[in-house]
């Protein structure tokens, strides 16, 4: 098992740099960094343009800029912005943002989300069945910013009822806020209940129909009545043997779902205003930063290959003929 583990990650850091790689050329082939410095009125000189493109290295072939940059990345630096701010100062708080808000989000719905499903598929065709169904279809076919939306009008809503504020909409804490390490607790908390239900909806949604669909492929195999027959009762049956055979499948779904919803994620971000790495990546497109740009796609390609290399341990975990 530790050597199919080690195989696998080797592969997957390949895949990172190829990603990151890719990227950084499109950048690099697509933006004009210089645009709205040359855009100027009045224009700048002849020598500052060629100044700015000397910092920038544009003159450099695409392959020797990227060497260079991922040789900085290798000891923590990632460069400048094209204004020169270190992107590695704001990337901690970026990475951080997102992770504090995708983070509860998926666990929530991966765990709402299984549960709907099983008892979707063991109660097929009953009233539960149809209900969760007709949820799921509703919220997928509902645009994500529109659920935010509502999600905002009904926290206003909520706090005009109870007549003060319970449950912010914007910002991931209040300015200015003083007080102890409780109240600060429950300050953040209260700032993140609405972007986390934005989040958890859809992946209720989303996973509900998956393992419903996983469950139903497994309560009709010959080994769930084999296990009924050698004394086993229905419950333990299903959830000893038929749960765990069904979540296979679903493994590689929860790992690459989450490192997919960190830059997915951007309409969340905007519209609750958290400021994290998918709104971060539309920046960079928009100030034609070819460094953002990269960095976020190095970020997703790591949580994104080690979500995968994660779906890995848990196929070995679920299946011992993986271990084998």
């Amino acid at each position: 098992m530790t050597g199919f583990l080690a195989r696998r990650l080797a592969n997957y850091v390949l895949l990172c740099l190829a990603a990151t790689f890719l990227a950084f050329a499109l950048g690099s082939l697509t933006f004009s960094p210089l645009g709205q410095l040359q855009g100027r009125n009045p224009a700048p000189p002849a020598s500052v343009i060629a100044a700015k493109r000397a910092e920038l290295h544009l003159d450099e072939p695409i392959p020797a800029r990227f060497v260079a940059w991922m040789g900085g990345v290798v000891h923590g630096d990632f460069g400048s912005t094209i204004t020169g701010q270190p992107i590695t100062d704001e990337l901690g708080a970026r990475a951080g943002v997102s992770l504090r808000l995708f983070a509860l989000g998926t666990v929530l719905g991966i765990a709402v989300g299984v549960l709907v499903g099983v008892a979707s598929a063991i109660r097929q065709y009953k009233a539960s069945d149809y209900a969760a169904t007709l949820f799921s279809f509703l919220v997928l076919s509902t645009p994500v910013f529109l659920i935010g939306t509502l999600l905002k009008f009904g926290g206003l809503r909520l706090n005009e009822a109870a007549g003060s504020t319970v449950l912010y909409y914007t910002g991931e804490f209040s300015p200015g806020f003083q007080g102890g390490w409780w109240a600060a607790l429950a300050d953040r908390l209260s700032h993140l209940v609405l972007p986390t239900l934005a989040i958890a909806l859809s992946q209720i949604a989303l996973y509900s129909r998956y393992q419903r669909s996983a469950m139903l492929d497994v309560l009709g195999s010959d080994f769930l009545r084999t296990a009924q027959a050698k004394g086993l009762t229905r419950r333990r049956a299903l959830f000893k043997h038929g749960l765990r055979t069904a979540l296979i499948p679903m493994a590689t779904l929860f790992a690459f779902g989450f490192g997919l919803l960190i830059t997915g994620g951007v309409f969340t971000e905007r519209i609750f205003g958290w400021y994290g790495m998918g709104d971060w990546f539309i920046y960079g497109v928009q100030q034609n930063d070819t460094n953002i740009v990269a960095t976020v796609t190095l970020f997703v390609a790591v949580l994104v290959l080690f979500s995968g290399w994660l779906s890995d341990v848990l196929y070995a975990a679920l299946d011992p003929r993986i271990r084998l």
